[in-house]
């Protein structure tokens, strides 16, 4: 990764997408920070210092993302850290409307943005979805959740292979300390963190580590790697 071409970090400016930013920015990596608001982008960078930069796009507009990317290339690798929410709960009780929202935040934003980055990325580069772990194991009430991220999993290993020698993973994060979890019911965040053989959450820069390592490694690709402290065994 050289600095013409950049990695690009679409959702950086808080949680998995921050701390990854922050790993490649301080290890020299030019590294572009995606996200919607100016404010909390502004305060990423303050956060990130001078190896990085940033731009403003909405990344569930297309057209957004296309003038974003031809703005930007070229670019060497792609990660896409952006998140959702909507879609959780009992089978029984999922609204509809509720799941059509959750995949238009995240399933759509992941396919989105690497569609649109593609003819900018550098055949030798990378992208690297974000989905999580509740699309890898039968937890009761996630089948929502689990809908949309099995659905990015899915394209992991089909586009690995059409797109090829560009590299194409994703990582599949458990329990994970970040703001993701502030508005869910109290208790929540410490119940499902000691559902793991490991017993506890995972911080944000132990998943941005799997994520630099997929990145970084030229010989890995189709790979939907688990980091959720053996969640998914259970």
């Amino acid at each position: 990764m050289t600095a013409s071409t950049p990695i690009v970090v679409i959702g950086g400016t808080s949680g998995i997408g921050l701390a990854t930013a922050e790993l490649f920015s301080r290890s020299g990596t030019a590294t572009i920070v995606v996200g919607r608001n100016r404010e909390k982008l502004d305060q990423a960078l303050r956060q990130l210092g001078p190896g990085a930069r940033g731009d403003v796009a909405d990344a569930a507009d297309r057209a957004s993302l296309d003038t974003l990317f031809a703005k930007l290339a070229p670019i060497g690798h792609l990660v896409i850290a952006a998140s959702g929410g909507a879609g959780a709960g009992p089978f029984a009780a999922v609204a509809p409307e509720d799941l059509r929202r959750g995949f238009e935040a995240k399933f759509w934003v992941h396919f989105n943005s690497a569609q649109a980055a593609l003819p900018h990325l550098a055949k030798d580069g990378s992208i690297t979805f974000v989905s999580a772990a509740s699309g890898r194991f039968a937890n009761p009430g996630t089948a929502g959740l689990g809908a949309i991220n099995a659905a990015i999993d899915r394209l992991v290993a089909t586009l690995a292979r059409e797109l090829a020698p560009l590299r194409v993973n994703a990582v599949a994060p458990g329990v994970i300390d970040t703001p993701w979890w502030a508005d869910k019911p109290a208790g929540l965040f410490d119940r499902e963190s000691r559902k793991a053989p490991l017993a506890r959450a995972g911080r944000a820069d132990e998943v941005a580590d799997a994520i630099a390592f997929l990145v970084r490694n030229r010989f890995v690709t189709g790979v939907v790697l688990d980091v959720d402290g053996g969640l998914h065994l259970t």
